[in-house]
């Protein structure tokens, strides 16, 4: 088993929370982590039928008999459990009793927040980030684009164009038809594919909800049932009043680019090199594993965009706390040029009542210092960004 970068953080909050959650997307390697991770723990995945019904049939006596330190995998197929499983972690009062684990936001459900709120520590598992891919593989950014990083995919070698489609069908025939009473599912398939097709944009939700034959107040629901499986994720533009940050248009992005390049029909590296989104995919890779590292340190993303009326923009801002803010450019060509600093120095003269943290990713291979610019590789991301927030 490849080691996850959330592992350590989980066993730390095992230590004080009763209640530990784990979501992210089906196949991130969120069942190989924890049954790998925590042996000594109880297994129970309830998405068993036999599971679901031994312990539905009399959840306190289950609870009582079975004792603590107890995985309840897919656990928001069963959202009755949670409050037999509040009452009973009140009563024994220990950390680390259960771990819950789902492939949605479960915890968005009502009723689940309202039974754990402050027993519960949240945690998403994305799939592989670069570091721990790297141990195994050593890709051109093309070829990691195209492949994406869920961990399947890597453990059975499996192509790209064989693994996407079926886990596409797989998501919208089976958790779709879970979580939202889609009766359409090629208008929703569309629908899926126009959001690929705008990775990178600021989301315009009339434009999307015309193109794919649907009302607006649809289009709303269906990105949220999205953004709720860990396929899209939304980024919203940086503002010094917060209040702002919730009424100006949001970026689109998913949360691996292999699924987007399967939405795009694009099947090998040439294909993505000269793809006129190849730009838009390599920043939705960028971005991506900002998120995942964030997340992964069981911290809640800081990520946002900076767009000014004159057309002035930063790919990525990482709000870093007391007046401190991280600014990225995000280029996907493998030579640095002296554009590449441009909006960067805009951006400093436009923010002078904060301490900016400046860098370039890029798709090249070197490291540099640019007066107070950094220039990082694509590969070695994830390291530079830990030395510079």
């Amino acid at each position: 088993m490849i080691p996850r970068q959330i592992s350590g953080h989980i066993q730390k909050m095992l230590k004080q929370f009763p209640v530990i959650s784990l979501t992210g997307p089906r196949q991130s390697g969120k069942t190989t982590l924890l049954r790998n991770a925590f042996p000594t723990y109880q297994y129970y995945n309830l998405e068993r039928l036999d599971h679901r019904t031994m312990i539905i049939s009399d959840p306190v006596g289950f609870l009582k008999t079975a004792g603590t330190n107890i995985i309840f995998d897919e656990a928001q197929n069963l959202p009755e459990l949670f409050s037999y499983i509040q009452v009973i972690s009140d009563e024994i009062n220990l950390p680390g009793q259960y771990i819950l684990s789902g492939s949605q936001s479960f915890l968005l459900n009502h009723r689940i927040s309202q039974s754990l709120a402050g027993r519960v520590n949240v945690n998403h598992l994305l799939p592989f980030d670069i570091t721990e891919l790297g141990m195994i593989q050593n890709l051109t950014i093309f070829q990691t684009i195209l492949n994406g990083f869920y961990p399947r995919l890597y453990d059975q070698h499996i192509a790209p164009d064989n693994f996407y489609p079926s886990y596409l069908q797989t998501y919208i025939q089976r958790d779709v038809r879970t979580l939202k009473g889609i009766e359409n599912l090629n208008t929703f398939s569309r629908f899926l594919g126009l959001c690929a097709g705008r990775i990178g944009q600021v989301l315009n939700l009339t434009s999307l909800a015309n193109d794919a034959g649907i009302a607006v107040n649809t289009a709303k629901a269906w990105l949220s049932l999205l953004e709720a499986s860990f396929i899209i994720y939304l980024v919203q533009p940086y503002f010094h009043n917060f209040n702002k940050r919730l009424i100006k248009s949001p970026k689109l992005y998913f949360y691996d680019t292999g699924v987007v390049c399967s939405l795009l029909k694009l099947t090998d590296q040439k294909m993505v090199r000269t793809n006129y989104l190849y730009g838009s995919l390599f920043e939705n890779l960028v971005i991506s594993e900002i998120l995942k590292h964030q997340y992964h340190q069981g911290k809640q993303p800081s990520v946002y965009y900076w767009r000014e009326s004159n057309g002035i923009e930063i790919d990525c801002i990482i709000e870093q706390g007391n007046n401190k803010l991280m600014a990225l450019e995000i280029k996907g060509g493998q030579t640095f040029t002296k554009d590449y600093l441009k909006n960067l120095r805009n951006f400093t003269k436009a923010e002078t009542n904060i301490t900016i943290n400046k860098a370039i990713v890029y798709a090249g291979e070197q490291s540099a210092n640019l007066d107070s610019i950094r220039l990082i590789p694509w590969s070695k991301l994830t390291s530079e960004i830990n030395l510079l927030l």
